[in-house]
């Protein structure tokens, strides 16, 4: 850890900041029909689309049928990409390599991942998908089920701002909105930058190249910057390559490196600001960021200095692993020299703190302690900034538990923008909140006891049972990013982490979606000398409390048979 490195911190979070709340107002317009410098342009394409689709814009839904819509068009998405994956050996377009058809389970696997917004691989994108696959599924995908998660979010947003109504919104309208005014046009100046800077945006053929010893190697190419802006701005991270945001052609290099760190969070920062406008108290919306805010650092902060401080294990057989003029110091395995320590622990960080699951380094090449942060930042269900409009959501989520905790201490109803929080409400809050850690724990449980789970492990021990449970964190976090230990393209973790990406996705939507519709039918009660405020440092600290005790409770028992007992182990000899 040394200044350089947090200055480069310091950068980072201020170009976040400077943007959450230009960024949020304008989304706040776009979800409320309001006119923006973009209307202009996109007027006429919106109303061509609900032309042609049959929405009408002025008919908004109630929470069931809005519900029942995303979940109808879900199943489309999985079912399209499904077949496009089976079909590609067949289909003579954009398949200039001649890849054969995707395997059953892996493209159910596949299928279910970009659909859910978790973009999990389990195959290497450049040996696997065709350029028709990697456009018109997964970067649509990469679209569409982004503009999902916006659009749930901005339906729960209007459950706490709306009184007595009996709807939350049009989902048709929304997802059209977000995918039209936010990521489209966010995305195209992303892939331009990153054109510009070096990754490459062809249809033509894979390169033949001739190496400095003589050999013979192909590069693969093809339509990546497209799908690379959309995979970082929608909080997707499925790379076009295998080796992800490792990979030269992914990302060249500083520039291109900032400009992703910076897409993977802005969109879910600025959410928070357009909550707080919508619900018309902007100081509501700061106090989410600023939970968020203090997360993130913190868990960055010990990833920062557990992988400084390099492998102990190292250390005593004499090798030297202090920073200098020709070295980085501290532990460097599976990081790319270009980028280093503190642009590897930023990326880590946000990856997991959103859900993304992109990667600029191999996250189980870390430290047990520089790993496990990354882990917890999922498992406490990607909240912290987290995927775009599920991490408001989620946030929302533990906001409604922890004002009904402050209730309990004060023996009053508890009080949440004016909204009487109830049992009913209550009830869906913790069912949403108790999912993740049902399907995390019990997939990794059953893969921890059973053949078909551990013959995939090439580590044994606690790092073994790490690479487990970190594979169902992300899966059922809808995240993505794995500790690539572990072999998971089997018909065993295809399948199951495809049931625990469902389970992570849609058993969390539809109970915050009950919320939103019981929130909104509720009359808004002038706040008293008993309303607790949510707005202060107090209501901050109460919130992040009640974030890290659930976690600690729910997760401690499994990290401590896995990270922290791999702590212990490397640093026996420190110890004792």
């Amino acid at each position: 850890m040394n200044l350089n490195g947090w200055i480069q911190i310091a950068i980072y979070c201020a170009l976040i900041l400077v943007c959450v709340k230009p960024l949020g107002l304008y989304m706040a317009r776009v979800f409320n029909g309001e006119r923006t410098f973009m209307t202009p342009v996109l007027r006429p394409l919106e109303r061509g689309i609900y032309a042609v689709c049959g929405v009408d814009e002025a008919r908004e839904q109630h929470w069931t049928r809005y519900t029942t819509g995303m979940l109808i068009f879900s199943l489309a998405s999985f079912l399209f990409v499904y077949g496009l994956q089976r079909l590609q050996a067949t289909i003579p377009l954009f398949n200039p390599a001649g890849m054969a058809a995707v395997a059953p389970d892996s493209a159910f696997n596949t299928a279910i991942s970009f659909a859910t917004n978790t973009n999990w691989q389990g195959y290497g994108g450049e040996t696997t998908m065709s350029y028709l696959t990697q456009m018109a599924g997964l970067t649509v995908q990469n679209f569409v089920s982004a503009a999902v998660g916006i659009a749930l979010a901005i339906a729960l947003i209007r459950g706490f701002a709306r009184r007595s109504a009996s709807t939350v919104g049009n989902f048709w309208v929304d997802l059209t909105r977000g995918t039209l005014y936010v990521l489209l046009p966010m995305s195209i100046v992303v892939c331009l930058a990153l054109v510009a800077l070096g990754v490459p945006q062809t249809f033509g053929a894979y390169v033949d190249a001739t190496t400095l010893e003589g050999g013979k190697q192909m590069i693969a190419v093809g339509p990546a910057a497209s799908q690379i802006a959309i995979k970082q701005l929608g909080t997707n991270g499925g790379g076009f390559f295998n080796a992800n945001s490792a990979h030269p052609l992914e990302n060249p290099g500083a520039l291109s490196n900032l400009i992703e760190m910076w897409s993977i969070l802005v969109i879910s920062a600025a959410l928070t600001y357009t909550f707080g406008h919508m619900v018309k108290n902007t100081r509501q919306g700061w106090a989410i960021f600023a939970v968020m805010a203090v997360l993130f650092l913190g868990g960055l902060t010990v990833t920062y200095w557990a992988e400084s401080q390099g492998n102990p294990t190292l250390a005593a057989l004499g090798i030297d692993q202090m920073p200098g003029a020709l070295q980085s110091g501290g532990n460097m395995e599976g990081k790319e020299v270009r980028y280093g320590i503190v642009n590897s622990t930023i990326w880590a960080t946000a990856t997991t703190d959103a859900s993304n699951g992109s990667v600029n380094s191999m996250h189980d090449s870390y430290t047990p302690l520089g790993g496990l942060i990354p882990m917890l930042n999922i498992q406490l269900g990607e909240i912290i900034f987290g995927g775009v409009g599920s991490g408001l959501y989620g946030m929302l989520l533990f906001a409604v538990v922890a004002v009904f905790v402050a209730g309990l201490m004060v023996g009053r109803t508890p009080e949440y923008l004016g909204k009487k929080v109830e049992a009913r409400e209550v009830k869906m809050a913790m069912l949403a909140i108790l999912v993740l850690p049902a399907a995390i724990l019990g997939f990794t449980a059953l893969a921890s006891a059973i053949p078909q789970g551990l013959a995939s492990l090439n580590n044994a021990g606690p790092h073994g049972f790490s690479e487990i449970l970190y594979a169902f964190t992300s899966g059922a976090g809808n995240n993505g990013s794995a500790f690539a230990g572990l072999n998971a393209n089997t018909p065993f973790y295809n399948v199951t982490i495809g049931l625990s990406m469902l389970v992570g996705r849609f058993a969390v939507i539809v109970p915050a979606m009950a919320i939103a519709g019981s929130l909104a039918a509720k009359k808004i009660v002038p706040p008293s000398a008993g309303t607790f405020p949510t707005t202060g440092v107090l209501w901050v600290g109460l919130l992040i409390g009640v974030i890290l005790i659930v976690g600690g409770l729910t997760y401690f028992p499994a990290l401590a048979l896995g990270p922290v007992v791999e702590h212990l182990a490397m640093n026996a000899g420190n110890l004792f």
